[in-house]
């Protein structure tokens, strides 16, 4: 198990429906792709969103393409900032999750729930997550060999889809926490 593998620092964005992003930003307009990220078929796109809480206010990104159901996802210490307390969770478990108003060029609403702090996760093709010895939904630990703040993440979900690329995903947080910095590769702490 000591292949190694990407790691990525997934900043504070967003992910909204189609209908959402028409509310933000006009009916019939279509999000602008600014650069293609590595999971396939996943892109950053020009447009910004203002997400609001009870203390403030954070621009992010917003990623595509369209989901089933928007989701904001935030660092805690941006949750702090925005006076909110969002569990932490894999992507699209958002029952319950945190409230927040997304404010766009030409509109603005409120969710409900669909704020999360997104779990530290590593997304493999299956051929790769076989080589591994993983499967989907099992909980590992990774170790990033950093050179001033070399640690252990304990708690990260495998995620096995054919449509993934090998990577790790964490927030700026445990970035910050691991001098995460650059080009950084992660194995499985055996």
């Amino acid at each position: 198990m000591s292949e190694k593998f990407i790691v990525e620092t997934s900043a504070r964005h967003l992910h909204l429906t189609q209908q959402d992003f028409e509310t933000l930003f006009g009916a019939g307009a279509q999000p602008h792709p600014k650069k293609n990220l590595s999971q396939p078929g996943q892109f950053a796109c020009e447009e910004k969103i203002t997400v609001v809480g009870p203390k403030g206010s954070l621009k992010m990104s917003l990623l595509g393409p369209f989901r089933s159901q928007s989701q904001v996802e935030v660092s805690y210490t941006d949750a702090r900032g925005l006076g909110i307390t969002p569990p932490c969770r894999e992507s699209g478990d958002l029952k319950g999750s945190s409230p927040c108003k997304l404010v766009g060029p030409a509109g603005e609403l409120e969710l409900s729930e669909g704020v999360i702090v997104a779990k530290r996760h590593i997304h493999l093709d299956p051929a790769t997550a076989e080589k591994m010895g993983v499967q989907d939904k099992q909980i590992v630990s990774v170790r990033l060999d950093t050179p001033e703040r070399p640690l252990v993440f304990g708690g990260v979900v495998v995620r096995v889809s054919s449509s993934y690329a090998p990577a790790m995903h964490i927030d700026t947080d445990e970035a910050n926490a691991a001098g995460s910095f650059g080009e950084v590769w992660g194995t499985i702490a055996e």
